[in-house]
């Protein structure tokens, strides 16, 4: 199959050219316009200041040529800056295209080797990045054209690039996360960059910043943008050294667990904990309305938790001020002077606040041996006591998982059953077919939600961070773990249809949808992609009745493989219980 077939391109290279040239008409004059001459005077330009063009008579409109109608767009861009500036952008505007005034070229240099200090000084990077550009297409040097059309290379690819990052919903400064990484080819087979010991970037930028010393005029310009670029916390060179240093401590603490593992010291005071003294609690960090925060509260203080640590990421004072009367439910405003208090901004991404505020309440301990981290739509369902289960946890354990069975979504009210994975029921892979036989192949588990579950973790244990589904110890997962038995994680995560297609959109683009494993079939997130796309709500709503609904059949082959959780359910009975009536 021909390149040109494959193209994006209608045409080719041949149509790429004619579009190109199409945009490169010149800048036509009307009788009496002119550019500056090459004589004029530069000294003065830097202290002169650009009016408001629709003030001035001569500047207004209607526009008499293509020339007057570029001068008047620049002026009321550049309104109160110099007018060294505007000239340098006028000069840009005309050398962009096939023709302009003869004596542009060189008066584009003068100005440059003139004035360029007035200029770097006054410069926004889009406007150095314009000028270099022209110097790859007029300079007068070897070395001017070649640094300026390789950094007008480097600069409109890192254009069209972050442009393109811009849809994977990740902000600039964030890198992507090491397990992400896709295992495919790059174009033109290249070898793709390695973050351990990659020299491309350094090569790339190092090799600009000499070339660009062979010329006086460039080499302040050049050097310029290269020492903004390096500085700039949101480009591709800031990430990959961000990742490459992630990467690199993950390496250094493998090395130093590879024998024993990563083994999170327990305190001694654990060790004689009985279920009569152990205390135990939650954190959570939660937005959603007043009766869903009391379900999740009273449900788990009924089964015996200590402390219920509530942060609210919506801050609301009417919430904090009902829930505070219980005395074992701590609530958390995270508002502005939280955050500021933290001594940092307000992560963006969720999961970030979740697992940062989790961390704060185990360093703090919250006065409990055992702290859970889960959130508002989960529910512990334990076959006996919390604090027998976790007085039961070997000593040397740091932290304890819970395995998660997802809610099945009855036609009116809450869950009153829910279902396994089939590795936690210790059936093979292949029952998910049989149970899901048009969509199981592309779920784990046949689950819509996580498969990983939460955890427990002992309080007081110096480096650990307790994110959403692990306990990390000096920054790698601690090693020293173990399976809580006879408790489940309910998970209301598509308790109704009406729920579920609510959370949709955030789910796909900031939760649970998005994709993110390094699987090379159909995925979750892919699999709702393509229904949304192919067939709308029809198709999603026969992924949810296949997948969550709760009926007599789809209960029937779950119990069949001892996939099916029964447990008595009612957190509505339970905040009348603990609160009483809700306001």
């Amino acid at each position: 199959m021909s390149a040109e077939k494959n193209t994006p391109y209608p045409g080719g290279i041949a149509a790429i050219l004619t579009q190109m040239e199409g945009r490169r008409e010149a800048l036509e004059l009307a009788p009496g316009e002119a550019l500056p001459p090459y004589d004029t005077p530069l000294v003065d330009l830097a202290a002169q200041l650009v009016p408001d063009p629709d003030a001035d008579p001569a500047e207004a409109p209607p526009f008499r040529s293509a020339h007057h109608r570029k001068r008047h767009a620049l002026r009321r861009e550049l309104t109160g800056r110099s007018e060294l500036v505007f000239l340098n952008a006028l000069l840009i505007a005309h050398l962009r295209k096939r023709g302009y005034p003869a004596h542009a070229p060189a008066l584009f240099q003068r100005l440059w080797t003139e004035e360029g200090t007035a200029l770097l000084a006054q410069l926004d990077p889009r406007w150095l990045v314009s000028s270099v550009t022209t110097f790859g297409d007029h300079g007068l040097s070897l070395v001017q054209r070649s640094v300026g059309l390789a950094l007008s290379t480097l600069f409109g690819t890192m254009k069209l690039y972050e442009s393109e990052r811009l849809y994977s919903g990740c902000a600039a400064d964030r890198p992507f996360a090491l397990g992400q990484r896709d295992r495919g080819p790059l174009p033109l087979e290249m070898d793709g960059y390695s973050l351990s010991g990659g020299g491309l970037d350094v090569n790339m930028i190092g090799r600009l910043w000499l070339e660009a010393e062979g010329d006086p005029v460039i080499r302040p310009l050049a050097h310029r943008l290269l020492e903004l670029l390096i500085a700039d916390e949101r480009t591709v060179f800031q990430r990959l050294m961000t990742m490459r240093k992630r990467q690199a401590r993950q390496g250094t603490a493998r090395a130093k667990g590879d024998a024993a593992g990563n083994v999170a010291p327990v305190p001694a005071r654990h060790r004689g904990l009985t279920a009569q003294t152990l205390r135990w609690g939650i954190t959570a960090t939660i937005r959603a309305p007043l009766p869903e925060i009391a379900r999740f509260a009273a449900h788990h203080v009924e089964l015996g938790a200590e402390v219920v640590q509530i942060h609210l990421d919506a801050p609301d004072p009417e919430t904090e001020a009902f829930l505070s009367h219980h005395p074992a439910l701590r609530v958390t405003q995270c508002d502005d002077g939280y955050w500021q208090a933290q001594g940092r901004a307000r992560p963006e991404a969720h999961q970030v606040r979740q697992a940062f505020n989790a961390t704060q309440s185990l360093r703090d301990g919250l006065g409990v041996d055992w702290l859970g981290h889960i959130d508002v739509d989960e529910f512990l369902l334990p076959q006996r006591p919390m604090a027998d289960l976790l007085a039961e946890v070997p000593p040397g354990a740091a932290f304890a998982r819970v395995a998660p069975a997802e809610a099945l979504a009855p036609d009116s009210g809450l869950p009153q059953a829910f279902k396994t994975t089939h590795k936690h029921a210790g059936q093979p892979k292949s029952v998910i077919q049989e149970l899901y036989p048009t969509f199981g192949a592309h779920l784990y588990g046949g689950f819509l939600s996580h498969t990983s579950g939460k955890v427990f973790a002992r309080t007081g244990i110096d480096g650990t961070r307790l994110g959403l589904h692990t306990l990390k110890y000096r920054g790698e997962v601690a090693s020293n773990r173990h399976r809580l038995g006879e408790v489940w994680l309910a998970h209301l995560h598509a308790r109704s249809w009406q729920q579920f297609r609510a959370d949709l959109a955030f789910r796909r683009s900031l939760g649970s949808y998005r994709k993110n494993s390094e699987r090379p079939e159909m995925g979750q997130a892919e699999l709702i992609s393509f229904l949304m796309e192919e067939e709308g709500d029809a198709g999603l709503r026969a992924l949810f009745d296949e997948v969550c609904a709760d009926t007599p059949a789809r209960r029937a082959g779950l119990a069949a493989h001892g996939m099916l959780i029964e447990h008595p359910f009612d957190p509505d009975a339970a905040v009348t219980r603990v609160f009483g009536a809700l306001p």
